[in-house]
């Protein structure tokens, strides 16, 4: 089965406010930008990966993103990421009506493709499914099969909510790139530790990290 992936992206000059600890405010947009140059680089070298759309109206983050080859959705419903995540996946489907969808994060600077195909190749076995982030607290990726709306419940409690609206909880082993979403200065050391695209390297080295 051939994925879309729709990645969401807010405004850079709001990202990564939970950083603040570990970087400036002139950093943190260069250091969303890099998390998600990284993650959409490694969702579009993913053989499971038919296409890969990201929803945001930051025009800098759309012109860098789409040189890399992923579609640009602008966030028209401008109604929060569940809205944003609903809005790219119905812009997919209007194009590609049979698609297998994906919502995936965008601030996983280390994800690997291999491990990125297993999960996505997990979740085609389930109508509706999701991998719970490192913490198991939140959610790194919702997939739906043809047919199937997406119905996102990404946010506080996502892992949880995500099992209450039904769909199944994905349990792949040796897939921690794709789980280790980058919320905190603790989250970017595990991140680092995995090892993170080139880009993220490149901004981090900017950062004084305890542990690093």
């Amino acid at each position: 089965m051939q994925w879309s992936l729709v990645i969401p992206l807010k405004p850079l000059a709001l990202a990564k406010s939970r950083l603040a600890d570990t970087a400036a405010d002139a950093l943190r947009p260069g250091l969303a930008l890099a998390f998600a140059v990284d993650t959409v680089t490694a969702a579009l070298a993913c053989t499971a990966v038919r296409d890969v759309a990201v929803v945001t109206n930051d025009q800098l983050a759309g012109r860098e993103l789409a040189a890399l080859g992923a579609r640009i959705v602008p966030d028209d419903p401008r109604a929060g990421l569940n809205a944003a995540l609903a809005h790219a996946a119905a812009a997919v489907r209007a194009t590609l009506p049979d698609s297998a969808v994906a919502a995936l994060n965008a601030d996983l600077p280390a994800l690997r493709p291999p491990e990125l195909a297993r999960v996505l190749d997990a979740a085609a076995q389930f109508p509706r499914a999701f991998l719970p982030d490192a913490a198991a607290i939140g959610t790194t990726l919702l997939a739906v099969a043809p047919g199937q709306e997406l119905l996102p419940a990404f946010g506080t409690d996502s892992r949880a909510r995500h099992r209450a609206s039904g769909a199944t909880e994905l349990r792949p082993t040796a897939v921690d790139s794709v789980r280790q979403d980058v919320d905190t200065g603790e989250d970017l050391r595990a991140a680092l530790a995995l090892g993170v695209g080139p880009r993220t390297a490149a901004a981090a080295a900017r950062l004084l990290i305890p542990g690093q």
